[in-house]
C-alpha cells in the first residue's frame, strides 16, 4: 500500500510538473508572424512567454539588472512586422524615464527591461498578448499586432 502511495504521488507530480512547462511555452504569436519571425530572425531566443529577443549589444553584467519599481532611462524605436515605425525616443539627451514593473509599460517590455542590463541594446519581437492585444493602439498600431522594438536600456536607479 506505501509503494502504490509513493508512485502515485510520484506520478502526480511528474504529471504537475510537466504541465506548468507545457502550458508557458504555448506559442502567442499567428502561424503567419511565426513564419516572418523564424525567417527573419532565426537566431531570436525565446522565453518562457515567448517573447523573443536578441542581444544586439552587450552591457554592463556587473551592474544587475533592474528590479520592480526601479526607474529607467531607455532609447526605443517601435515597428510593426512590415518594418512601419509608429513611435520612437531615439535621442539620448531626451530618454523615456519610466518605473518598470509597475505596469506602466506593456508587458514584454516590463519583461525585458528586468533581464537586460545597463547598456544593453535588444531586438524584442513582442507577441500582441505581451503588447496592445485584441485593441491595438488605433490609428497606429492595429489589433493583435506582433510588434518589433530596438531598446536600449541606458541607465536605471532606485529613484
Amino acid at each position: 500500500m506505501r509503494t502504490f502511495r509513493i508512485l502515485a504521488l510520484c506520478g502526480f507530480a511528474l504529471l504537475a510538473g510537466s504541465a506548468v512547462p507545457l502550458h508557458a511555452q504555448r506559442e502567442r504569436l499567428s502561424p503567419e508572424d511565426v513564419e516572418i519571425v523564424e525567417k527573419r530572425w532565426p537566431k531570436a531566443k525565446r522565453t518562457f512567454t515567448t517573447l523573443r529577443y536578441i542581444i544586439l549589444k552587450e552591457g554592463d553584467k556587473q551592474g544587475g539588472s533592474p528590479l520592480p519599481g526601479m526607474m529607467i532611462s531607455a532609447l526605443y524605436k517601435g515597428m510593426l512586422l512590415n518594418d512601419t515605425v509608429f513611435d520612437s525616443m531615439l535621442d539620448p539627451k531626451n530618454p523615456l524615464k519610466i518605473r518598470v514593473g509597475r505596469g506602466n509599460l506593456v508587458p514584454g517590455w516590463d519583461e525585458a527591461l528586468q533581464k537586460m542590463h545597463r547598456g544593453e541594446k535588444w531586438l524584442l519581437i513582442v507577441p500582441s498578448e505581451l503588447a496592445y492585444g485584441s485593441k491595438g493602439r488605433p490609428p497606429d498600431i492595429p489589433r493583435n499586432a506582433t510588434l518589433v522594438f530596438e531598446l536600449e536600456l541606458l541607465d536605471f536607479s532606485q529613484d
